[in-house]
């Protein structure tokens, strides 16, 4: 794909979200919604992605990144109105451009691949994305004559009793020639019902003006399920939660227990690893293969783990680096920590990381044995095949030389093992 450019509509107030936070910044599976929308764009390979913010803007310009350009809409005056505002962005672009809604994660990448190609083909002066479910309910529906030829987009707002009954809807997502575009919007006129411009009116004016408008259609309800309210978002995270799970297991993990196993977007498992029962695992956490976690582990952001290593009930590792053949089977907590190869951790081991101002670091070597309910306040450095004794507490910026062995409250380091 080429030639095209996007833009995505981002500047909604999400009343029925109830919230402070913007609409597409909710999170699902650990992610902005409005980061499945800009992965489409990137996959696809737009020359470039144009946001259109209103409410929150500037929580969305901190919040997303990458090669995205902002573009306010100062006044909520309806999509038409926000796209217009693009007009001086796209000066002298005469491609294709892509507009797409910032709250649709479960949009599919496969489906708007498919609609770009069919706007090109045609060489269609606009192409709309329409979708067939079983409730139309608060959707805009496709009006068409009895030929099947397209006619309208009708807002459920404006829709007579007949168009009511229709179960194709606007999915919200268009192909438009730009030039074509801007010229068209500058006839686009407020709707006096609902006092915003919308983007479905050019669709009409270009019929109006013989220019070809496509359609292309999907029976999969889940393109047109935008996020609108907090069941939308618990419905939309049950969704692509499953997905991820369902690629984890293609990939060769296994997960005992989907129902009750979380895993958010961006972790990668190697294969042959066991997923054991409410377990979570963040993003951005790197998992080797032939490893067990869980039952009841929380593996949160920044972790990396490798090959062969066990994590086991009632456990949490944070910021965390694991070697292979490391064992940490029940209640314990690694924050911020640096663990070698052959690592013992006992029932109920702390790393304590937090000082009340900054987190510190632990570094465990090689071959040590961390004996059970022992603290180690960190910054604080084990060496290779110490050994720390139960309940021991190991105080801040204490370092346990190789083959030492440290016991007591405080701990004090003895001889050699």
């Amino acid at each position: 794909m080429s030639n095209f450019r996007s833009i995505i509509l981002a500047a909604g107030k999400g009343t029925r979200m109830k919230s402070d936070v913007p609409k597409v910044l909710h999170k699902v599976c650990g992610r902005p919604i409005i980061e499945y929308v800009l992965d489409i764009t990137r996959s696809l390979g737009s020359l470039k992605t144009y946001i259109v913010t209103g409410h929150g803007a500037k929580q969305v310009e901190q919040t997303v990144s990458g090669d995205v350009e902002f573009v306010l809409q100062p006044q909520l005056l309806g999509t038409a109105d926000a796209v217009r505002r693009l007009e001086s962005h796209v000066k002298g672009f005469r491609g294709t451009m892509l507009v797409l809604c910032g709250d649709t994660p479960l949009l599919s990448k496969n489906i708007v691949r498919a609609l770009l190609t069919k706007h090109r083909r045609n060489r269609a002066s606009a192409t709309v994305l329409t979708a067939l479910i079983d409730n139309p309910q608060g959707y805009g529906r496709i009006v068409r004559d009895r030929a099947g030829s397209f006619l309208a987009i009708r807002e459920e707002k404006d829709a007579d009793p007949q168009e009511v009954l229709i179960n194709e809807i606007n999915v919200g997502v268009y192909c438009f020639e730009s030039v074509k575009l801007f010229e068209t919007l500058k006839k686009v006129r407020l709707n006096p019902r609902k006092k915003e411009f919308y983007l479905t009116d050019v669709i009409e004016l270009f019929l109006a003006a013989d220019n070809r408008v496509d359609t292309l259609t999907t029976e999969d309800d889940h393109v047109a399920f935008g996020v609108n309210t907090r069941s939308d978002l618990a419905q939309a995270e049950a969704i692509i939660r499953k997905r991820i799970l369902d690629e984890h297991m293609r990939n060769g993990v296994t997960i005992t227990d989907p129902l009750t196993t979380y895993i958010e977007d961006g972790v990668k498992i190697g294969r042959d690893t066991i997923i054991y029962p409410c377990t979570i695992i963040n993003s951005d956490v790197h998992i080797g293969s032939n490893c067990k976690i869980g039952p009841l582990a929380h593996v949160r952001p920044g972790s990396r783990i490798a090959s062969n290593v066990e994590i086991g009930n009632f456990t949490e590792v944070s910021r965390t680096t694991i070697d292979s053949g490391t064992f940490m089977k029940h209640f314990s907590f690694l924050g911020d920590a640096t663990v070698k190869a052959g690592v013992n951790i006992g029932a109920g081991v702390v790393t304590a990381n937090f000082d009340g101002v900054a987190k510190n670091k632990t570094k465990i070597d090689q071959g040590a044995f961390i004996g059970s309910d022992s603290i180690l306040v960190a910054p604080v450095t084990v060496g290779s095949k110490a050994i720390v004794g139960a309940g021991a507490v190991v105080t801040q910026h204490t370092k346990i030389p190789a083959y030492a062995v440290a016991r007591g409250v405080p701990a004090k380091i003895f001889k050699n093992r």
